[in-house]
């Protein structure tokens, strides 16, 4: 278990011990199952160093606890909790799946999900031949990504972003959550456990990717547009980074005023702040052309750019790519030369190729207008319901259905399920604030005949449970 999900807070200025303090708290959190057997717990070095107390005080801790029964000590093994008959297992707060899943095809509606059609992209197979007629290499390829691909992100980021980019700024990654161990593993030689500040409703993949690199997660909650730099003055201890969706704030959807990003920028800059901006489909912009990147506005503030080919091509190919400068930019090459990269040589090749030829901006073009009809469609179907709250449709592959009252998101997803569509609540995005009551209905994947069959099976289950309509 990560030390910031361990529920401790320790009061220096009690009459208690914070040895007893932390004996306390660690057995209530037992008890109450969210620390369950057999979680392993950090070490007592380790929990010293997070708490800012002595060993000595976790050493104390976890021997009272291990002396009651609650805790388990396995030598270098670690320390554990232990099974205990008397503890109940705490509550699930969702629902778990069926026990089967349904014997028909699903209609799946998650979100982050492109069209596959770049693998049957002509200019696709073409750029893969391309790559293999290469003469061979017995080297591994270059840390920071080959030559040519570093160069062809910077010119598409030129043309697409207007962001003027050296390709000596471009690392290439295995998409958004390697970039993520990336950037905490280098933070971590600065500090051991940086702390990274991310949105509430956020991406739950990068909260877990974060937590499991090293880095203490903490959340602020934000409307849809994102944070506001008023928030910021709020947050203590200040973090190492902050980790923003100012594009397209997920899954909410709005866009972050440009006032508020030079206000953050302010902010970062005065207190050394890392920005991380996750930049990943502003491609798609429906309405409204895209705001200028959070990394082109000037300012003193360092701003990491991550981006992704996961929603402009596909998930599949894990590739991506950071924009770096300034120190934080030293650091994060310096870190990824030691790690070496982890994406295929053969395959950085082949998406140069692909982004040098115009395939890339074509099948963009094509996507944006595919994915612009499948909205019309979702509109036409939902948007005349004045019980149902649409939001999140300026831009990228998913919408944000809030919903009456009589109908709870996570139940209507369960039984979507059994009806062979699988649909995602609201709730699921949230990490401490209390959640919505809504579905968020990716439109980027499936077909237009099965987008309309889901979405018709969605509002038929909706009508079962809206008393007037019922």
């Amino acid at each position: 278990m990560a030390v910031t999900e361990l529920p401790v807070t320790l009061d220096r200025n009690s009459a208690t011990p914070l040895a007893t303090q932390l004996a306390t708290q660690l057995r209530r959190a037992i008890l109450e199952g969210t620390v369950e057997a057999p979680h392993h717990l950090p070490s007592s070095r380790r929990l010293a160093a997070e708490l800012g107390v002595s060993r000595g005080v976790v050493v104390r801790a976890y021997e009272q606890l291990t002396g009651e029964g609650y805790l388990e000590g396995h030598g270098a093994g670690g320390t554990r909790v232990a099974v205990r008959a008397d503890v109940r297992a705490p509550a699930r707060t969702v629902p778990p799946r069926p026990r089967e899943e349904p014997s028909r095809p699903v209609i799946d509606l998650t979100p982050g999900r492109p069209s596959d059609t770049p693998f049957a992209d002509r200019s696709w197979r073409t750029a893969w031949r391309a790559a293999l007629a290469e003469p061979g290499h017995v080297d591994l390829p270059p840390a920071l990504g080959t030559t040519r691909l570093r160069a062809a992100i910077a010119g598409h980021l030129a043309t697409a972003r207007g962001l003027a980019v050296d390709a000596e700024d471009v690392i290439v990654t295995a998409g958004t959550s390697d970039a993520l161990q990336l950037i905490v593993t280098a933070l971590r030689t600065r500090s051991p456990a940086p702390r990274v500040l991310v949105e509430d409703p956020g991406y739950p993949t990068a909260r877990r990717v974060l937590a499991t690199a090293g880095a203490r997660v903490q959340t602020l909650p934000v409307s849809p547009d994102g944070l506001r730099a008023t928030q910021l003055t709020t947050v203590a201890p200040v973090p190492d980074a902050v980790l923003i969706t100012p594009s397209h704030q997920y899954p909410l959807g709005g866009r972050m005023p440009v006032q508020e990003r030079l206000a953050l920028l302010e902010w970062a800059a005065e207190h050394r702040v890392l920005v991380l901006e996750d930049d990943y489909d502003s491609e798609f912009r429906h309405r409204r052309m895209p705001l200028p990147a959070t990394a082109s506005l000037p300012s003193q503030a360092e701003v990491v750019l991550l981006g992704s080919f996961s929603k402009t091509l596909s998930p599949w190919l894990r590739c991506g790519y950071l924009v770096v400068r300034g120190a934080s930019g030293q650091l994060l090459k310096e870190t990824r030369t030691n790690l070496v990269t982890p994406v295929c040589g053969v395959l950085q090749s082949a998406l140069a190729h692909y982004i040098d030829d115009g395939g890339l901006a074509r099948h963009t073009a094509r996507a944006r207008r595919a994915y612009a009809h499948r909205r019309a469609l979702l509109l036409d179907r939902l948007a005349n319901r004045p019980d149902l709250e649409l939001n999140a449709l300026e831009g990228g592959l998913h919408a944000v259905v809030r919903l009456p009252a009589p109908v709870d998101a996570e139940d209507l997803a369960a039984v979507a399920l059994t009806h062979g569509v699988r649909i995602v609540p609201l709730a699921l995005y949230y990490a401490h604030q209390p959640p919505e009551n809504g579905l968020v209905i990716g439109y980027g994947a499936p077909s237009d005949l099965q987008l309309t069959h889901a979405l018709d099976t969605i509002l038929q289950l909706i009508d079962t449970r809206v008393p007037h309509r019922g």
